[in-house]
């Protein structure tokens, strides 16, 4: 994979982890990632003999697909992943996840990639949708266009200090 200096537009790094985290699956630069949202979805209870209003209690909590967009990374790992959970016996194999947000640029433009402004933790990933590029002989394309995750949760937590953030970190 080429160097982080070389594409200043890539600013958030996905980590991806077998499940209990031991190994790492794949590790890229996206220029977009959305679909950071949790809504939590509340129980309403009445109460008889009281009438003015009802007791909330806290529900489920759904969350929205995480959709990353036009990275760079290794398309084989990815691919043979989506492929193992559409395709083949493993439907059920689900990952595990860190999206590291990375500062400004600096002037020079280079993303200094020790300087993590926050890190979002994500369990029990699942793909759901993998769109590669358009292929032309004129264009010079991302290698992935747009990578749809389905999730179990969602966290965010400090970054670590400078220089010990992410097991993939370059």
């Amino acid at each position: 994979m080429a160097e982080i200096s070389e594409f200043i537009a890539f600013r958030f790094k996905v980590n991806l982890y077998n499940s209990d985290q031991s190994s790492l699956l794949c590790s890229g630069f996206f220029s977009e990632v959305t679909g950071f949202e949790a809504t939590m979805e509340p129980k309403v209870i009445g109460e008889g003999g009281y009438n003015w209003g009802e007791h909330h209690r806290s529900g489920p909590t759904k969350f929205v697909p995480i959709v990353l967009k036009r990275g760079v990374t290794d398309v084989n790992d990815l691919w043979a992943w989506f492929d193992a959970t559409t395709n083949q016996a493993n439907y059920g194999y689900r990952m595990s996840g860190e999206i590291i947000v990375y500062a400004n640029p600096s002037v020079d433009g280079d993303v200094v990639t020790d300087n993590a402004v926050m890190v979002w933790k994500l369990s029990g990933v699942l793909p759901t949708k993998f769109k590669g590029p358009d292929l032309s002989a004129t264009a010079s394309q991302v290698a992935i266009e747009e990578l749809h995750l389905v999730h179990q949760g969602l966290e965010l937590q400090r970054p670590a200090p400078a220089g010990t953030q992410g097991r993939g970190a370059a």
